[in-house]
């Protein structure tokens, strides 16, 4: 702003209120700012600027677990679309789903004055260091897991009904003992759930549960050795319900490396490309692109002056058959 006011011949002030349009200053002098504006190439420190006022960053602070998760990124896709009308930007950090990284992220944002936080929790976070800002009033609203140890918004999906609609649906195909390969640690509210629902499904069916139909994998290649040793068991599973999107695909390259096409799959999430897949991938899918637009209208309620209790949003799942889940089980 010196470097403007130097190449005008005007006072810092004068500059100031041009840009702030705070103040009267002649149609002149207000055009040969701008043009020295343009010229010096200036850029205002909004977050500077903020601070200096005492006002919120038109800027909302999003963390997730991944940023090579797709889910994730379409989850910020949703949410995107629905603040940019606002004139509010969405910024991302990725806590690589621990909690120090999660809670320096979050420090991260408050110091910038975001008008807004969005966590994705990690699986081993607490956030009871929230409560003074969400007392305060700053909207935060958690998203496909809840909040642990505060009150405050949050948005997930169905996953307790989707995995008991997954399951279910390899045992209306005949399937009697079926694998579950799950994420770690098993204290995590998505696998928590989805193991709740594959749980429920069997119980519905009057079918016992057998501890060593259950293995688990965090990423892709862990789920390949997971689905191999569900294979390898001296009675092994007809079908393999895979409870996320990574765990799908390592399921499917042990089907694959495996040779063995007599084993029917449903996964939870749909992944890319799953209908070229042989055969095609049968899925439980979520909505991440609702369940950001949900977050963000949320966000922008709570912006717009709503102040009750928080509330929890469920968006619904829904079953697409295309073939690896209707695979009848071996007579």
């Amino acid at each position: 702003m010196t470097d403007v006011a130097r190449e005008v011949g005007v006072t810092a002030k004068t500059v100031s209120r041009v840009l702030n349009d705070d103040g009267p200053v002649a149609v002149e002098t207000r055009e040969r700012v701008m043009a020295a504006v343009r010229k010096l190439g200036y850029q205002p420190n909004l977050m500077a600027r903020n601070m200096r006022v005492g006002a919120r960053d038109a800027a909302i602070g999003l963390v997730i677990p991944e940023m090579g998760n797709p889910f994730f990124g379409m989850v910020a896709g949703g949410i995107e679309s629905v603040v940019r009308a606002r004139g509010l930007t969405l910024i991302v950090g990725s806590s690589s789903e621990t909690a120090d990284l999660e809670q320096s992220l979050i420090a991260t944002f408050l110091a910038r004055r975001v008008s807004a936080l969005m966590v994705v929790p990690s699986a081993t976070s607490d956030h009871r260091h929230l409560r003074s800002e969400r007392v305060a009033g700053l909207p935060i609203v958690f998203l496909d897991r809840p909040a642990v140890g505060l009150t405050a918004d949050c948005v997930v999906s169905a996953n307790r009904e989707g995995a008991r609609a997954g399951v279910a649906h390899l045992i209306g195909h005949g399937h009697r003992r079926i694998g579950f390969i799950g994420d770690v640690p098993a204290a995590l509210y998505t696998r928590r759930e989805r193991f709740q629902g594959y749980r429920d499904a069997l119980d519905h069916a009057g079918l016992s549960f057998d501890r060593a139909l259950v293995e688990t994998g965090h990423d892709q290649e862990a789920a390949e050795a997971a689905a191999l040793r569900l294979l390898s068991l001296p009675d092994p599973p007809t079908a393999l319900f895979a409870a996320n999107n990574l765990a799908s695909m390592g399921a499917v390259l042990a089907l694959s490396h495996a040779g063995r096409r007599d084993v029917a799959l449903v996964g939870f999430d749909d992944v890319p490309l799953a209908e070229c897949l042989d055969p095609p991938l049968t899925v439980v899918a979520q909505d991440p692109v609702g369940v950001g637009v949900a977050a963000a209208e949320q966000v922008l309620a709570r912006l717009d002056g709503d102040r009750s209790k928080a509330r929890r949003s469920v968006v619904p799942t829904r079953l697409i058959i295309r073939g690896s889940g209707e695979l009848p089980a071996p007579r």
